[in-house]
């Protein structure tokens, strides 16, 4: 129900904004790949003996949800769980970085792993940057992926409190990701990318949720793709990150400590 709200409340606003977001994408250089993504035997045997991967689910987001992103790591290799937030991260961020705390230590004795990788789905970026700066993360994960998460904040969360006269809708996760909230103000405190913890996030000018954009990057040294800045005429919503090709050919290679070159023409 909330991300209908969210969605109703913001598709005239998405319409006026995406074409002079087009239009800043092209500003930016573009280096569109044409080389087909294969996974060689060498390449799934790596895989699996590198770090699990935990998929952290967004708001409202049910674990079924992240399946299809599960299932192209497992495919590629990877040991993979999905983690969904709790309360279907209705609740204070905070308490789902404890929560997804608790979740990576028993990933980590089930694997006898030493480290995880963690790839965050917008609120599920957040929860994950929680743990890792303030909750101890940083000794417990090796790379980090966001993928449309609101690092800085989004006014659709603004319209959203404004609409529910401040409260949006009773939504604490929602008050959290407010511009200017005093969790993002927290969160954002000093080193965006601290630890020895490989940070990137992804990003899509047609993200309905996350506005501006650019509030989905971070500073500090992380690698920040823009997809349409590679891919210029590829379409991807907010959800859309978690299914689209390109985006998964740049969580692999972050997962794989490779070089970002997203391939545009991956489905």
């Amino acid at each position: 129900m909330l991300l209908r709200t969210i969605l109703a409340a913001t598709t005239a606003a998405t319409v006026l904004l995406v074409p002079a977001a087009a239009q800043a994408a092209a500003a930016e250089p573009a280096a569109p790949s044409t080389t087909a993504t294969v996974t060689t035997a060498a390449q799934r045997a790596a895989a699996a003996a590198a770090d699990p991967v935990i998929v952290v689910g967004g708001l409202s987001g049910i674990s079924i949800a992240y399946e299809p992103l599960a299932a192209r790591l497992r495919a590629d290799g990877y040991r993979v769980s999905i983690y969904q937030l709790p309360n279907l991260g209705l609740g204070d961020i905070r308490g789902s970085a404890r929560a997804l705390s608790s979740y990576v230590d028993r990933v980590r004795a089930a694997t006898g792993a030493a480290r995880v990788d963690l790839v965050g789905h917008s609120e599920g970026g957040l929860v994950s940057r929680w743990y890792v700066k303030y909750l101890g993360g940083a000794a417990t994960v090796d790379q980090y992926v966001s993928l449309g998460s609101p690092q800085y904040g989004t006014y659709v969360a603004n319209l959203v409190a404004f609409l529910g006269l401040g409260s949006c809708a009773g939504v604490i996760a929602c008050q959290q990701m407010t511009i200017g909230s005093s969790f993002l103000a927290d969160l954002n405190a000093g080193d965006d990318t601290p630890g020895p913890v490989r940070w990137a996030t992804v990003r899509t000018w047609q993200d309905e949720l996350v506005r501006p954009v650019d509030n989905a990057l971070l500073a500090d040294g992380a690698t920040n793709v823009l997809v349409q800045a590679w891919c210029p005429l590829r379409v991807v919503g907010h959800l859309g990150l978690v299914l689209d090709g390109t985006t998964y050919t740049v969580v692999r290679q972050v997962l794989a400590g490779a070089p970002v070159q997203p391939n545009c023409f991956a489905v």
